[in-house]
């Protein structure tokens, strides 16, 4: 009976690492639709994100099998709870991904400055470094990713500050629907990092029992 138990919690750790390596690839994906102008990227999105929403339901029905069926405690109870927020923040994170997307089609109607494409590819390899380090976290209670995913959230936050500079700069001169358009996508970038800090947070609870205070939940 116990090893059925642990089978179970090991098969949640996985699907829980694996939506994190999704959020990756959807990231991957849509900052090439937006920065390159990448049609099969912007597709791949959609196939991704419904892996992705699949994954999140099974996590949630394994979790709630388990706590039902097992009734766990002390370690393992902390694993089966914070299934159902890392999965939430897994799924959002490729939900957020996804509206990048979105806007990279939209591109004809609300463009996006060419000045402005450097920053979101910068934006975009540090979101999917986030989404590996919270990978590696979840399948190996990995502290050390943990911590890395708060130091790459400073340095997305650093980026984010750096669009909100650009386009309050007196030498802006493409107008305020492309303003507007530039500052939507930092931030679709930012809360994308808030998830990841949220998941390390998470683990750390997992392995000490204690839920650190190195970043905000996001809502």
């Amino acid at each position: 009976m116990r090893t059925e138990f642990h089978a179970e919690i090991d098969h949640l750790t996985v699907e829980l690492g694996q939506m994190c390596e999704i959020a990756a690839t959807v990231m991957t994906d849509a900052t090439a639709a937006l920065v390159h102008d990448d049609d099969d990227a912007a597709h791949r999105v959609g196939v991704e994100l419904a892996r992705l929403t699949y994954l999140h339901h099974s996590v949630d029905e394994r979790a709630f099998a388990i706590l039902a069926r097992q009734a766990p405690v002390a370690h393992d109870l902390r694993v089966v709870m914070s299934a159902f927020p890392i999965s939430a923040d897994a799924d959002r994170m490729g939900g957020l991904a996804a509206n990048i997307s979105k806007v990279s089609r939209r591109r004809g109607s609300t463009p996006v400055p060419p000045v402005a494409l450097d920053v979101f590819a910068a934006m975009g390899r540090h979101a999917v470094a986030l989404a590996e380090r919270a990978h590696s976290a979840v399948l190996r209670t990995d502290l050390v990713a943990a911590q890395h995913i708060t130091d790459g959230d400073e340095a997305m936050n650093a980026l984010h500050r750096r669009l909100f500079t650009m386009v309050l700069d007196d030498r802006w001169e493409h107008g305020p629907i492309a303003a507007a358009n530039v500052m939507l996508l930092g931030r679709f970038y930012e809360r994308f990092a808030d998830h990841a800090v949220s998941i390390a947070r998470r683990v750390v609870f997992q392995a000490s029992g204690q839920l650190p205070n190195i970043g905000a939940s996001p809502m």
